[in-house]
């Protein structure tokens, strides 16, 4: 089994190597190594006890009913300001700079793939650092969330503030998805790593991949690995490490 392990990793840098296209589409796990919770994983926010389950608090409509309790859990939980890029950011910022990763998708909405350096990326489900005034879309940071109080206010014109997050029951950007789309539909090599692909539009995305060099990288199985060219089961800030930009 260690001998397999090695010849898969030896497999993936050399696809690494040999392509110039190379599209990374990550979900939570890729923010894990660098102290994020996963919603999902055994330890994740799903699986700790609160007065509403994560999914409820995170919806559209629990926000509009409830904002008070919406803005406790999500800066308790979802503003994770003080983490910092791992190793996957900071090879996949490299490999861009190298001209070898056209584009990183992501489901997160951390932000640390852009403090890594990382130019093209598509958020998916938004950020923790865009904030608008809902009423004349003044912009605020994570910082003033953060620190307010209660729902938080425009100073200019007294309006709810809310984070430019994609909730449940709310749509993706479909210029944001559109372009995802059109590089994974063009790219050599699709990695897709720290996701279980569960999340849907997000995980019909691979589909559009016409490559043959689809490495999937995730701790778990996921219903994709049948389809991949290359499965690892592995920590992906290790396996990203062992890449010479």
């Amino acid at each position: 089994m260690p001998f397999e392990k090695e010849k898969k990793i030896e497999a993936f840098l050399e696809l690494v190597q040999k392509s110039d296209n190379i599209v990374f589409f990550g979900g939570a796990g890729v923010s894990t190594e660098s102290g994020i919770p996963d919603f999902r994983s055994v330890d994740g926010l799903y699986n700790q006890e609160y007065d509403y389950p994560p999914e409820t608090i995170l919806s559209h409509t629990f926000y509009c009913r409830k904002p008070e309790e919406f803005y406790r859990f999500y800066r308790n939980k979802m503003l994770c300001l003080t983490a910092q890029p791992n190793m996957a950011h900071k090879k996949l910022a490299e490999l861009e700079a190298a001209g070898k990763v056209k584009a990183v998708i992501t489901q997160n909405i951390d932000g640390l793939h852009q403090l890594a350096g990382s130019k093209k990326v598509l958020e998916l489900h938004g950020s923790v650092h865009r904030n608008y005034c809902e009423s004349c879309h003044a912009f605020y940071d994570a910082e003033y969330i953060l620190h307010s109080q209660e729902v938080p206010h425009c100073e200019k014109c007294g309006g709810d503030i809310k984070p430019d997050v994609v909730l449940y029951e709310e749509g993706l950007d479909n210029r944001t998805i559109q372009e995802a789309v059109s590089y994974i539909s063009q790219a050599d090599m699709l990695v897709i790593g720290g996701t279980s692909l569960a999340v849907y539009p997000a995980a019909g995305l691979v589909d559009y991949y016409q490559g043959n060099k689809l490495v999937l990288v995730n701790k778990t199985a996921t219903p994709r690995d049948g389809m991949a060219d290359l499965v690892l089961q592995e920590s992906i800030g290790e396996l990203f490490g062992k890449i010479e930009c």
